[in-house]
Formats: structure tokens, C-alpha cells, sequence
């Protein structure tokens, strides 16, 4: 028997969590369910769900800033259910990684529709939530990085290049790509930004003495050795 696919549900709104819950359900769905982005993103990763229904007005931690950090490590399709209506938070969700925007009060059968289409065309490119390689340990959901069981401070920039090095380990990531990634498209030839950066995370990594992780490719970008 095939497995049934497996939703989550973060929303704060019991109400909208109850009615979620029953109709996907009733279209063969596991459901779970979070009413904070921290549960959400704690149930995302121990869950592995197949689509995640997510809400952006939650307590603490907003909707938008959940949606960020959850596509640092997952590609898991994501459907927002939010009041807010304006075409500001709509193309900024999509930016951040949303694969569709439907607003409240929604109609079931639309919503279910939006579901399957998103999961259709949906890849399986989860990255896993852990990275090791050696000594190097990075967790991309809680955002602590290790070396020989130690942690390590980085700058908001620092750990920014380092996952995207982390999520291609051992493969070259180029300088321009790096660049647009972590500074935006206006930035791509600005390589003294990242060479002053690298240089930054390098001696945070691997010290004085410590194992070399990050190697240079002369004229074209860097690699994490796995």
C-alpha cells in the first residue's frame, strides 16, 4: 500500500487548524500540525513532510521569516494561507520561496486543487537539516555550527556563505554565484566583498592550526571539502 503523503499545518488559529486538519484528512493526507513557526520548523524536520500549509501571522517568529529559514535546507512545497491580501507580502513570500499564496477565507476544493499542483511539480531536493564533513558540524534548522564539538560565532554573512558552501559539499560554488546569493544581483562584481569575508570564516573554521576546510579555485570560486 502506498505510503499516504504527509502535511503540516502552521497556523496559531486553532479554528483554521481544525478545519485543515479534517479536510486533508478526508483527501487521504498524515496531517501534523504547529502553532508557532519554531514548532513548524522543529515538526518540519522530524517530520519530512510532503507539503507544509503555513500561515505568515504567528506569534514570535513572523510567517515570512519562517518560510526563510525552512528553504535554507528544504525544498519541501510550501502553500501560504494568510488574511494578509496586499501584493507586497504576496511577491515577497514567493521571493522567499513560496510555491503558492491563497488567502483567508479560502475555498476547500481550490485549496486542495493548489495542494496537488504544487506537489506535482514539486523535486525531492531536501537537503538534510545536518551537515558534517570532519570536524565540521553545521545544524541549518537551529543555526549552530561546530568544529571538534565546539561551537563556533559567525556574522549573519559568514554562516550565510558557509551554508551555501555546506549545501554543495565538495563541489565549486563560483564567486559570482556566491556573491548573488548572499549580497543580491547588484553585487556579482563585487569579489573583494567575499574575499574579505572568506578570509573572516576561514580563520573562525580552521585557526592557526586547525584542518584546512575551505579551498580556493583560483579564478573561480571555493569548495567546502567534504
Amino acid at each position: 500500500m502506498k505510503p499516504k503523503p504527509k502535511a503540516l499545518i502552521i497556523d496559531d488559529e486553532k479554528a483554521i487548524r481544525r478545519l485543515l486538519h479534517l479536510v486533508l484528512v478526508e483527501h487521504g493526507y498524515q496531517v501534523f500540525e504547529a502553532e508557532t513557526a519554531g514548532q513548524g520548523l522543529s515538526e518540519a524536520a522530524q517530520r519530512k513532510p510532503d507539503v507544509v500549509l503555513l500561515d505568515l501571522g504567528l506569534p514570535g517568529m513572523d510567517g515570512q521569516e519562517a518560510l526563510k529559514r525552512l528553504r535554507e535546507w528544504s525544498n519541501v512545497p510550501v502553500l501560504i494561507l494568510s488574511v494578509r491580501s496586499g501584493t507586497e507580502e504576496k511577491v515577497k513570500a514567493l521571493n522567499q520561496g513560496a510555491d503558492d499564496y491563497i488567502t483567508k477565507p479560502f475555498d476547500v476544493t481550490e485549496l486542495i486543487a493548489r495542494l496537488k499542483a504544487i506537489q506535482r511539480r514539486a523535486a525531492d531536493t531536501s537537503v538534510d537539516p545536518v551537515i558534517t564533513s570532519g570536524p565540521l558540524m553545521i545544524d541549518l534548522e537551529n543555526r549552530i555550527v561546530q568544529v571538534n564539538h565546539k561551537e563556533v560565532s559567525l556574522s549573519s554573512t559568514e554562516y550565510a556563505l558557509l551554508r551555501i558552501l555546506a549545501q554543495h559539499l565538495g563541489k565549486v560554488i563560483t564567486h559570482r554565484q556566491l556573491l548573488r546569493e548572499v549580497w543580491g544581483t547588484a553585487a556579482e562584481d563585487r569579489s573583494q566583498y567575499l574575499r574579505v569575508y572568506m578570509t573572516h570564516l576561514r580563520k573562525k573554521l580552521e585557526g592557526p592550526a586547525g584542518k584546512r576546510m575551505i579551498k580556493t579555485e583560483v579564478g573561480i570560486g571555493y569548495r567546502l571539502f567534504a
